[in-house]
């Protein structure tokens, strides 16, 4: 009985997982097409407020305070730092470059987070997840191929609000356990409105009112975020951490998929190619044997 609770368990939260993965990818896209016309500082802006708005009618619903010291916690303020770095560079990165490469580059935000964790946490990482790290990094260099004419500087976009989305998980992992789903969704938004408001600053460009179709994109990008953030939180609550964390690597499909049907964009061999070895290396982190040889935590 207790197995097949298990089984149904990791199934449900599997199929949220990949839900999730969808949302986000059809936030992004709505994103993409936003900043068409809109300044990036405020789609920025308007996502942010949006998403602030929803987490935090959740948290007062649920009589959840609002603020506490918690939230000025050393950890939510390096937090917030990421958050910041993460989320204004992935929109630039959605704004300027293919949402198909953009997409593929997020990926590797779990091996970057294993190796933060290695050397921020102390966790000791054994030869192989060493080996399957550098096989991810390899994949990214084969995504934004340097050394070919097609490099784009503006692929650094992605990769830099790569790691900032890593530096948040990590941060999210120190955050005190009195913060909730709600609590840390509402100040990540909040954050986000921060970013493009300094953004919109330093770009120097007015403010524009959209149009109403730019409108239901923008309406369309918090609906989709908000409905993924939380499709997040309810898979890895319902199964096995081990069981669903895999199916996060389907965005990779939706994003490439929208990528290709929305904006016209072409898949070539090396971006195949890296794509591959990005999940390659990250499924192999999360294999329970490949983790039990490779990994101990310190005392």
């Amino acid at each position: 009985m207790t197995e097949n609770k298990t089984r149904n368990d990791n199934l449900r939260g599997s199929l949220w997982m990949i839900a999730s993965m969808a949302g986000f990818a059809v936030e992004d896209a709505f994103v993409k097409a936003a900043a068409v016309q809109l300044p990036v500082g405020e789609v920025l802006m308007i996502f942010g407020l949006g998403g602030a708005i929803v987490f935090g009618c959740m948290a007062f619903v649920r009589k959840e305070r609002l603020f506490t010291t918690d939230v000025v916690s050393r950890a939510m303020r390096i937090r917030v730092v990421f958050e910041f770095v993460g989320r204004l560079f992935y929109v630039l990165a959605l704004a300027m470059t293919p949402l198909s490469s953009t997409t593929a580059i997020l990926q590797a935000t779990p091996i970057i987070v294993v190796l933060g964790a290695a050397v921020f946490f102390g966790e000791k990482v054994g030869w192989q997840r060493w080996a399957a790290i550098v096989v991810g990094l390899l994949g990214v260099l084969v995504i934004l191929r340097p050394s070919s004419d097609s490099f784009s500087w503006l692929s650094l976009l992605a990769v830099i609000g790569m790691i900032g989305f890593a530096g948040r998980d990590l941060a999210s992992r120190a955050a005190p356990l009195s913060l909730s789903t709600s609590i840390l969704g509402l100040y990540g938004f909040l954050t986000i409105v921060l970013a493009g408001a300094c953004y919109a600053v330093w770009e120097g460009r007015p403010l524009t009112m959209p149009d109403v179709k730019i409108s239901a994109f923008m309406i369309g990008a918090i609906g989709m975020g908000v409905f993924a953030y939380s499709s997040l939180m309810k898979a890895m609550r319902t199964g096995e951490v081990s069981a669903v964390t895999p199916y996060r690597y389907t965005r990779l499909l939706f994003g490439l998929s929208l990528g290709v049907l929305l904006f016209g964009e072409q898949l070539d061999l090396p971006m195949i190619i890296g794509c591959l070895l990005v999940v390659f290396s990250g499924l192999s982190l999360l294999l329970p044997g490949f983790r039990r040889s490779a990994i101990t935590i310190p005392e």
